[in-house]
This record gives structure tokens, C-alpha cells and sequence, in this order.
């Protein structure tokens, strides 16, 4: 009996967890979007504002492509949010054993938070590439196989979407038209070029490689964690703040409560004091939530931009072997960001802070509720 009411207890907790997460989710997935579209759609000379980006993305798809990528950014959030907040508990639970008091101290809560936030990055990044590649594609035209005529139908060899650019088509084979023709499938052969998979001659965009398969298929297995160290860096400084602030925080609301306490004498620990109040708890979060993103906006733009550039695996093989060094400072280096990103390294902060302090106070606000009616 014991046994079932702990796993009825645990997965309680589970479905208020995962309730609390896609709430979150639906309720901001359209600033992350907008916040996405305005890092990546732009270059230091030119800057996209949040009204630009709103009209192009109701124009190319109406107001559901604000929810492109939804699904990936649902299981991004719910894997990445249980591993934060499951590790954050059991690395705190070793910092709290034997003491006489149970809570643990603000530099405790910063480096769990740094900790579980390098995990973090390394869960979610897959989901992340596939969500970014969803919204760029709500901000572009892309034509579907019924909206093109049965003439320009490409073949298989093409990313399946992609129209042919006839003219660029034909240059290409005149251009090598003086080569021996001995290849018996020499069209076939070329429309295997990582350039001419988009039927244009040219490097694909992102939003022309979209989907697992077609993104797989073309830049190789590895891409999957294209961005994974400016995500590490991002996750990491993101969660040892939030954990740090929202543990001060919360620190100072339980003093604040020991105050008005009565009768005396005053509480001695703060077991003693009980628990604040469940929307106390969710403002602390959505506060902490919303430094913290600022603090780490700069390397979210870098994996934003990273994972919005489509390299061939051919390239990235070609790269490996030739022991590329990546340019810029050693920071940067490390860290992934790339040296002609430093101008725009800001772009979307306001809308990224907005969307992670009203996450962080949905997801607390809306689990502690439903703890209260389940159990």
C-alpha cells in the first residue's frame, strides 16, 4: 500500500510537471518565435523591428506560424525543464544533508544551477535545431508540390519543396558541358552537389531544409548538436542565475515573513517559518527568470545563428580534416560565438526576458496549483 500511494504521489507530480511545462509553452512560444525570427533575420547593418517581423510572419503564414515548431519546443522544454529542476533537487538534497537547518546557501543554488544547466544544453539542443528550422520557415514563401506546376516538379535528388531554378540549372551544365561525359548519369551525378539540392546552384537556406529527415539527409548526424557550446554556455549561466536569485529571494521573503510573525519568541530556522505563498513563489520565479535571460541573451543569439546556417556534410568532413580553426578571440571560440556576430549579439533580449520571467512564473504558478487540487 505504501508502494502505491509513493508512485501515485510521484506520478502526481509528474503529470502537474508536464501540465505546468506545455502551459508555459503555449502561452510564450509565439515571443520565442519573434525573438528567434529578429536574431536570425538580420545582419549589423540591418535591423528588424518587432512590428516587421509580426507583419511577415501573419502575411507568409497567418497568426498559427507564430506557433511553428511548437511540437519541438514542447519536448525541448519538458525534457530540458525535468532535468533542470530533477538534478537541481538531488544535487541540493547532498548540499542539505546533516544539517540542522534545511536550506541551502546562494552560492550552493549558483553552482547546482551551473551544473544542471550544462545538462540542460546538451538534452535539448536536437529539439531546439528542429523548432528554430520550423520558425524560420513561417517567415519565408515556400512553395508547396501543389502550388507548382507539373513542368517544374524536380526530381528525387532535390530537397523535397525546392522548385528548380532553370536558369541557374542551365548555366551550370553549360558551364560544364566541356567535360567528358563518360558518367552515364552525368545529371544525375550533379544534382547530388550539396549546392544544387535546393535546384538553384546556391548554398540552401534554412528554411529549404527542414524537417529530420531532410535536415539529417543533408548535413549528417552531426548536426544534431550544431550550437551545442554556446547552448552549454547559455543553459549553464541561465540556470546558475535563476537558481541564485530566486534562492536570495526566496530567503529574503521567509525573513520578511519571520517579522511579521506573532507571538514571540521568533523562529530560530527557517523550517520554523513555514512556506511563502504559492504566487510569492511563482513572481520570485518569473523575476529570476527574466535576469537570467539577460544575463545569458548574448549566447542564445549565438546558437540561434549557429543553428540557423545549413552546412553539406560533405563541407563539415572537409573542415574536420583540414583542422579548420574557427576565427575570433579564444572566447569566442570557445564559447561558439562567431566573430561577425558581435554587433548583434542583443538582438531579442527584450522579447526573450518577457518570454522567459512569464515562463518561469507560469510553470511554478500553474504546478503548485495543480498540486493543491490533485493531491
Amino acid at each position: 500500500m505504501e508502494e502505491l500511494l509513493k508512485n501515485h504521489m510521484f506520478a502526481t507530480h509528474a503529470i502537474a510537471a508536464g501540465g505546468s511545462v506545455a502551459l508555459s509553452s503555449a502561452l510564450t512560444h509565439p515571443l520565442d518565435t519573434l525573438k528567434t525570427l529578429v536574431q536570425v533575420g538580420a545582419d549589423s547593418s540591418k535591423k528588424l523591428l518587432f512590428s516587421q517581423v509580426l507583419d511577415r510572419v501573419r502575411l507568409v503564414s497567418g497568426s498559427l506560424g507564430l506557433y511553428s515548431g511548437f511540437g519541438w519546443s514542447t519536448l525541448s522544454r519538458i525534457s530540458g525543464l525535468g532535468a533542470r529542476f530533477g538534478l537541481y533537487e538531488l544535487l541540493t538534497g547532498f548540499y542539505k544533508d546533516g544539517r540542522e537547518d534545511n536550506y541551502i546557501y546562494v552560492n550552493e543554488a549558483l553552482l547546482a544551477g551551473i551544473t544542471v544547466g550544462a545538462v540542460e544544453g546538451i538534452i535539448s539542443t536536437p529539439f531546439e535545431l528542429f523548432k528554430l528550422r520550423a520558425q524560420v520557415t513561417s517567415a519565408f514563401h515556400f512553395p508547396t508540390s501543389s502550388s507548382v506546376p507539373k513542368q517544374s516538379i524536380t526530381p528525387v535528388k532535390f530537397l523535397r519543396g525546392c522548385t528548380t531554378d532553370k536558369k541557374a540549372w542551365e548555366h551550370t551544365i553549360g558551364l560544364l558541358s566541356t567535360l567528358s561525359t563518360k558518367q552515364p548519369n552525368f545529371v544525375g551525378a550533379l544534382k547530388e552537389c550539396p549546392w544544387m539540392l535546393a535546384g538553384s546552384g546556391r548554398q540552401p537556406f534554412a528554411y529549404e531544409v527542414k524537417g529530420p529527415s531532410n535536415i539529417i539527409s543533408l548535413e549528417g548526424w552531426h548536426v544534431l548538436w550544431r550550437g551545442l557550446r554556446p547552448g552549454i554556455v547559455r543553459d549553464s549561466v541561465f540556470c546558475g542565475i535563476f537558481f541564485s536569485s530566486w534562492q536570495f529571494i526566496h530567503l529574503i521573503m521567509l525573513d520578511w515573513k519571520a517579522v511579521d510573525m506573532k507571538p514571540e519568541p521568533k523562529p530560530r530556522a527557517y523550517e520554523e517559518i513555514g512556506t511563502v505563498s504559492p504566487l510569492a513563489a511563482s513572481i520570485a520565479a518569473g523575476f529570476s527568470g527574466s535576469v537570467a535571460a539577460a544575463a545569458s541573451h548574448t549566447f542564445d543569439t549565438a546558437k540561434s545563428r549557429s543553428q540557423c546556417v545549413v552546412v553539406p556534410k560533405f563541407f563539415s568532413m572537409e573542415k574536420k580534416l583540414l583542422k579548420w580553426k574557427p576565427p575570433g578571440y579564444w572566447f569566442e571560440r570557445v564559447t561558439g560565438i562567431s566573430p561577425m556576430d558581435r554587433s548583434i549579439l542583443f538582438r531579442g533580449i527584450w522579447l526573450r526576458m518577457a518570454r522567459s520571467g512569464l515562463a518561469s512564473f507560469v510553470v511554478v504558478g500553474s504546478y503548485f496549483w495543480a498540486i493543491d487540487h490533485l493531491l
